[in-house]
């Protein structure tokens, strides 16, 4: 019994130490906190891929969170943190990248595959209509 509360304890242990490797400073200023939680929220890691940097525990996401808080602290906008990030990581960091001539493809792609995928449908429709049609009229001329 002793064996096994102790493993059960030894286990709490671990699966707590993840929650301890994220983000244990907090900024003195509640505005710049807010602002920071915003941030680290938006921003991809560039390791896990689709975790945020609040979300991953990742050595390089603890560093660009610590250049996040720098920033804000030496009094940089949002807009400029994120120019930065871009510019040292691309586009791929940011969840919502922004609209551009160079990404418009991603942004207009599911339109035209929308529209596609419709224009195949319609066509398919109206083939098999006409089949069924055609058969109708063998059907009825042999009898």
């Amino acid at each position: 019994m002793r064996s096994l509360l102790l493993g059960i304890a030894l286990l709490a242990c671990l699966f707590a130490v993840r929650t301890w490797a994220v983000d244990p400073a907090r900024m003195s200023d509640p505005v710049l906190q807010a602002r920071y939680e915003v941030l680290i929220h938006e921003l991809r890691c560039v390791q896990c891929e689709n975790n945020s940097l609040a979300d991953s525990d990742a050595t390089i996401a603890a560093d660009v969170r610590r250049e996040i808080r720098e920033m804000l602290s030496a009094g940089k906008s949002d807009v400029e943190i994120k120019g930065y990030l871009v510019s040292r990581y691309s586009e791929f960091i940011l969840f919502r990248p922004e609209f551009s001539w160079r990404n418009a493809w991603l942004w207009g792609l599911p339109l035209f595959l929308l529209i596609v995928g419709v224009v195949i449908a319609v066509r398919v429709i109206r083939q098999r209509v006409a089949m069924v049609d055609n058969d109708d009229d063998v059907d009825i001329s042999h009898s």
